[in-house]
């Protein structure tokens, strides 16, 4: 742990900056500062944003993140072209152990928003979830395990309520 956390402090600094950012352009300038990637200019971002790593952190195209999301992303989160978040959504793909004697340390697994997802205001998505392609997940669910495509999910915890009809 003590390797990443020069990373984790001067990722704080960037959050803070970019959390009095109004200027779409300079959000996601800051953004990239933050992720080490380009982000590109379709991607639209309410602040305040919160995340702990950033490095792990990758954003398609098209991707709207509402305000108040966190995103704890050293296990890595991957959101694909045209994801919607909600506000006060949370992305955690960082936990930790059971066992009490193990518990200060963490385990981390990846989380995967598919394809033209919608994450639910102030839903919560765990780590190693899948959210499928054009899922939803409902407002307020929590999600323990992957999400099927054209899916929605909802409650606590969180399971399958309707299958979403494409039409072309």
């Amino acid at each position: 742990m003590q390797t990443i956390q020069p990373i984790v402090d001067a990722n704080q600094r960037r959050i803070q900056a970019l959390n009095v950012t109004r200027e779409p352009s300079e959000i996601r300038e800051r953004l990239a500062e933050i992720t080490g990637q380009t982000i590109d200019i379709s991607v639209e971002i309410r602040v305040p944003l919160w995340t702990d790593y950033g490095r792990n952190l990758k954003i398609g195209k098209r991707v709207f993140i509402n305000d108040n999301v966190q995103i704890t992303d050293l296990g890595g989160i991957k959101l694909a072209d045209d994801v919607l978040i909600g506000p006060g959504a949370m992305l955690l793909s960082v936990n930790h152990p059971l066992d009490p004697a193990k518990r200060h340390a963490v385990e981390v697994q990846p989380i995967h928003i598919e394809r033209n997802a919608w994450i639910g205001a102030g839903a919560k998505v765990l780590a190693g979830v899948t959210v499928g392609e054009n899922a939803v997940v409902g407002a307020g669910a929590v999600v323990t395990k992957s999400v099927p495509a054209n899916t929605v999910v909802a409650g606590v915890p969180a399971k399958v309520i309707k299958t979403i009809e494409q039409v072309d």
